[in-house]
């Protein structure tokens, strides 16, 4: 499903090139002046990444869901499917029938598509993540609430399967999503004004 929706997103990048007659063309990670948040999609990270959320083993196909999390028993997600991954050693898990869930931080490599285990995982209440550091000081953004909630409504559309959530929060709106290499940040920032949102990836780069 992510390849298709990459194809797609690329295949709208031509349209809107042509269209605008610009000569040449964008890459994933690297959108063109004026390319709106969405039109291309984040390229892979590069090394190992950390992802704070469950993993949820249907079967013996297992997911590592960063999103929301059905309020069920058991509970159900719709995560990015893990390879490599072991119970063997992993504390904190709960069972009922054939699923077997927990809460992790959970360090791998993602292609775009699925994720490789290459760490032991750690249970979620025993981790200690670094607090990143705020690129604006902590001082507030200027929009206002209007604005923002108008800019709400449009990005799960853009953004799709890759779109968490997002709240207004301080004349920003805060936006999670699944991954970003600073491509939808620097679209965002060109269509909307710098800081007005700010996308927070639920990946991470390790280390």
């Amino acid at each position: 499903m992510r390849t298709a929706r990459i194809a797609a997103l690329l295949a709208a990048t031509a349209v809107l090139l042509s269209a605008c007659a610009t000569t040449g063309g964008s890459s994933p990670g690297t959108p063109s002046a004026g390319m709106p948040v969405g039109a291309v999609a984040p390229a892979p990270p590069e090394g190992d990444v950390i992802g704070l959320g469950t993993v949820m083993d249907v079967a013996g196909e297992v997911e590592l869901c960063l999103g929301p999390i059905a309020e069920s028993y058991p509970p159900q997600c719709s995560g990015i499917p893990v390879a490599g991954w072991s119970w063997d050693g992993v504390e904190g898990s709960d069972a009922s029938g054939d699923v077997r869930w927990g809460a992790y931080a959970v360090q791998g490599v993602y292609d775009g598509t699925s994720f490789t285990v290459t760490q032991q995982p750690i249970l979620l209440a025993l981790y200690d993540p670094m607090v990143p550091d705020d690129p604006f000081g902590g001082g507030p953004g200027t929009a206002d609430e209007a604005t923002l909630l108008a800019i709400q409504e449009e990005l799960p559309e853009r953004l799709g399967t890759d779109y968490f959530s997002s709240w207004p929060q301080d004349g920003r709106l805060r936006v999670e999503v699944l991954w970003d290499d600073g491509t939808w940040q620097r679209a965002a920032d060109a269509e909307f004004g710098t800081g007005v949102v700010v996308i927070e990836p639920a990946l991470r780069p390790a280390g």
